[in-house]
């Protein structure tokens, strides 16, 4: 069983040799939500695609927004499990159990930090590159492992990337994350030779040996033998981390719909009241009626229903906390929340998939931001690959030096093109292709 003394620790990757005392009043979990928040990363993901096109005259959520509620959701819940957890085990007064709240927020703000321009579009484009395009011919080229994790190239895998992998020009330990925060963004804590269909893993070949430090430090059970690739079960506040996501995005992507004209303010209404108890929507219709701004009266049905998913997800987590320990529980923790709850939320998915999601503005944006990625990959992976070229030359002269195109083997030079691709927003992603395809020049 994990041990929660084991599993909440401050110890810094990259700084392991160091014991630094703060100057102020901040935990050290709460340092890495502030470093994050000033991140260059971070902020870039104002500018980067959360489902719906990003804003022209109607604001929707963009993934820095998105980023910004899952941490407050994050923090709620987080916060809740403490609490609980320390009523029931008094004994761990003295810990860092306490601090729940701030690892599960700091986390939060991370998760989404390796995605591609255009989100998942952008995934599938580099996958395909590999499986169906010319990035075939690398393939004799590189290890099992190599290939793997590109035809499987995975968002979640990329920020554990970003966030531990030391750039040119960057300090050790990429970061400096604490071990539990860090650990707490790993949603499939394996590496892609476990992936299979799925294509979900945690963490790149070459993050394999960081992964097994951080969590033989923190006491995560390893499922997988000593001679096969890495396989761990998950940190448990990983768990909390899925839950805000889930919660998020299930209800903001509803209600940007709704503003968006995509559903109808009785079908908005429809589908977020079957979450409340039946005893309690007559006083929910009262208070409906007292707003007569229908936007209003989406955004308190929305911020409602948020309050009462995390009570249940924390209470699930309780629920099942000696599993979780344990290492046997691998479910979301919204599949474990009440009949009620469980059955609102899943019509919501499927209204979401159907109505949403295959939305003409939607998918729009998927196929510009697949063909725009496959074109970018396409060129930057013939440039690193044949750099005497003179086009070569002068895409790789482009790229900043921080990304290591010059690396000594294929599968470094082809993860330094990932890491370009994946700094970009979808503005800079679409400036480059124009410019590349001779569709646009600089101001002169």
């Amino acid at each position: 069983m994990m041990e929660w003394t084991k599993l909440i620790s401050a110890k810094r990757l990259g700084m392991e040799a160091f014991h630094t005392e703060g100057s102020d009043d901040r935990s050290d979990f709460l340092r890495d939500y502030d470093r994050l928040i000033f991140s260059a990363p971070f902020r870039r993901l104002q500018n980067k695609t959360q489902v719906f096109p990003l804003p022209g005259s109607i604001f929707v959520h963009n993934r820095l927004t998105h980023s910004l509620e899952v941490a407050c959701v994050g923090r709620s819940l987080g916060n809740r499990l403490s609490r609980a957890l320390l009523c029931r085990h008094p004994e761990l007064g003295d810990s860092l159990v306490g601090e729940i709240g701030n690892i599960v927020s700091a986390a939060c703000l991370a998760h989404d930090l390796g995605n591609p321009p255009f989100g998942h579009s952008g995934e599938r484009a580099i996958s395909a590159y590999f499986t169906e395009g010319k990035g075939q011919s690398l393939h004799d080229k590189l290890t099992t492992e190599e290939w793997n994790d590109i035809i499987h190239f995975e968002g979640n895998a990329n920020a554990f990337r970003l966030l531990t992998h030391q750039f040119n020009g960057r300090r050790r330990g990429g970061f400096a994350l604490t071990y539990s925060t860090l650990a707490s963004i790993v949603k499939y804590p394996y590496s892609s030779y476990y992936s299979g269909g799925k294509s979900k893993f945690g963490f790149f070949h070459t993050e394999a040996d960081t992964f097994r430090t951080i969590a033989d430090e923190l006491g995560i059970i390893r499922l997988s033998a000593e001679n096969e690739p890495l396989r761990y079960c998950r940190h448990p506040l990983v768990f909390l981390v899925e839950a805000a996501d889930d919660i998020c995005y299930q209800m903001m992507d509803i209600e940007d719909a709704y503003k968006l004209k995509i559903l109808t303010h009785e079908e908005t209404v429809s589908l977020l009241t079957p979450f409340i108890e039946e005893h309690k929507q007559g006083h929910l219709t009262e208070v409906l009626n007292m707003v007569s701004d229908r936007n209003e009266q989406i955004a308190y049905l929305r911020s409602k229903i948020i309050g009462i998913l995390i009570d249940e997800c924390a209470d699930a987590f309780m629920q099942h906390e000696t599993e979780i320990l344990d290492g046997i529980f691998t479910d979301p923790l919204i599949r474990h929340t009440s009949e009620r709850c469980r059955q609102a939320y899943r019509h919501c998915s499927e209204i979401a998939k159907t109505k949403i999601y295959r939305s003409r503005d939607v998918l729009d944006i998927e196929l510009a931001g697949f063909r725009i990625i496959n074109t970018l990959i396409e060129l930057m992976i013939d440039a690193v690959t044949h750099p005497d070229n003179a086009y070569s030359r002068l895409l790789i002269d482009r790229v900043s030096s921080q990304y290591n195109l010059q690396a000594p083997t294929l599968y470094g030079k082809v993860q330094a093109v990932f890491d370009y691709l994946s700094g970009m927003t979808d503005v800079f992603a679409l400036d480059l292709y124009r410019k590349i395809n001779g569709n646009s020049l600089p101001a002169v």
